[in-house]
């Protein structure tokens, strides 16, 4: 089973911010780029307090917990013309600790970005004051931040596996097939109903692998291996550009292993005795 490095467990979530910070994790956005606040080696720097330049722009900061001992925060101001870049590109320059809590520290600031008026009377929403959520002043409605929980498999079949390709995708690069979880439905009918919507085929011998926290914006991705069972390939052509078998000793060009989809594609192969 995947389970996140062992760093995440001295990350402790919290809301309420210390009286004393002695140095903190800075996650500071603007709009979707995010100040690029690391290291030659990939560490990201961690500063006695936020840069003044960025004070004067402040839009939203929130407190996030402690990482070993040292406070997190998530910021969201003007970074004018600041070394940054998308939340993508931190892929293979940081490691999967700091990229998880950028992930967080980006959720965050969406939920009270969408969250400053009650979704059910209109009324201004203002922040708890001892929990993560917003709480309308007028009905008393509760805002907490928002998940979309949705699966991502890997189809095989002995020796082969059934990978696709969004159109959103680069050329040439194929993954495993995910989508999101309907209300009503359970992980395991999602699983179902989502391959035989997007290629045609069905499925049995589910098994669960593990999750993954995915920012983009907000979904828990949750990881299976599933057994081809019957069907021919038929795409759902709206979504999903192309789809074959692949020879797991000759794949395509695949996810990299900041991805739950690399993560799950490297555990078959691993059972076939065959490293990537």
């Amino acid at each position: 089973m995947f389970v996140w490095p062992e760093a995440h467990l001295d990350f402790v979530p919290e809301v309420l911010e210390p009286e004393q910070i002695n140095e903190a994790y800075y996650f500071v956005f603007d709009g979707g780029e995010i100040l690029l606040n690391f290291d030659e080696a990939g560490q990201w720097v961690p500063l006695e307090n936020l840069d003044q330049r960025f004070q004067t722009g402040l839009r939203q900061s929130h407190y996030m917990g402690s990482l070993g001992g040292v406070d997190c925060f998530t910021v969201e101001t003007d970074l004018g013309e600041a070394d940054k870049g998308s939340l993508r590109s931190l892929f293979g320059k940081t490691d999967n600790l700091m990229f998880s809590l950028a992930g967080r520290a980006v959720q965050l600031l969406d939920w009270f970005r969408v969250h400053q008026f009650c979704g059910r009377c209109g009324q201004q929403a203002e922040r708890h004051t001892s929990d993560r959520a917003m709480v309308c002043s007028n009905c008393g409605i509760h805002s907490y931040p928002r998940l979309s929980p949705s699966i991502i498999t890997l189809v095989h079949s002995d020796n082969k596996v059934l990978l696709a390709r969004n159109h959103r995708f680069p050329n040439g690069m194929y993954s495993t097939l995910a989508g999101f979880v309907e209300p009503g439905e359970s992980i395991e009918e999602t699983l179902r109903r989502e391959v035989k919507e997007e290629v045609g085929v069905n499925v049995g011998n589910l098994e669960y692998l593990g999750s993954q926290p995915w920012p983009f914006p907000n979904s828990l991705m949750l990881g299976f291996l599933a057994e081809y069972d019957s069907g021919d390939i038929v795409l759902q052509a709206e979504e999903i550009a192309d789809a074959q078998w692949f020879d797991c000793k000759e794949l395509p060009e695949i996810p990299g292993k900041v991805a739950i989809s690399r993560w799950i594609i490297d555990t078959y192969l691993g059972r076939l005795g065959i490293h990537g």
